[in-house]
């Protein structure tokens, strides 16, 4: 006598009918999305709005937090060409956060936007981060691994790509 393994959760729905589990489903990457955008815009306009960072050397600044780095760092030639304008550098990691994190919140252009996002942390990760022990202290690594997820799915709901993708297409059955 054989048995057979049932491998649905719950039962299936009929007539287009959706419980919650379905709901859920559907707005699970909502909340990573909303943290990821609201952090990494706060990081943005954290660092633009520090006077401390913008600078080449001193307390608190990009170019001493690179030099501090720099020999522990998996790419040291990556710091290297950082250090040779740390105040530039400094902008394009803040107004690139700052990109990545708008654009994340507001689903638009979301996969190039988690793109951007898993760039930033696997470069903070492979030079600021590196040395990290062990490696879960550092928060970079983390944060590379929850872009993974948008750079795969975008953000279907709630977005504005998702309401282009939803116009194209009512354009298209006309």
């Amino acid at each position: 006598m054989t048995h057979g393994i049932r491998t649905d959760t719950h039962t299936p729905h009929l007539n287009g009918d959706r419980d919650w589990r379905d709901t859920a489903t559907r707005y699970a990457l909502l909340p990573l999305r909303i943290f990821l955008g609201v952090t990494f815009i706060y990081a943005g306009l954290d660092k633009l709005t520090d006077s401390a960072f913008m600078k080449d050397a001193g307390s608190g600044s990009v170019g001493d937090m690179m030099r501090t780095v720099r020999d522990s760092s998996a790419i040291p030639a990556l710091v290297d060409m950082a250090l040779e304008n740390p105040v530039a550098f400094g902008y394009a990691i803040a107004f690139g956060e700052l990109a990545v994190g708008i654009g994340t919140l507001l689903g638009l252009l979301t996969r190039l936007a988690a793109l951007g996002g898993a760039l930033i942390s696997l470069s903070l990760w492979l030079t600021v981060s590196w040395a990290s022990d062990p490696y879960y202290y550092g928060n970079d690594l983390p944060y590379l691994m929850a872009w993974l997820p948008l750079v795969l799915a975008g953000a279907p709901m709630l977005s504005l790509d998702a309401a282009l993708r939803s116009r194209r297409r009512r354009r298209a059955y006309r």
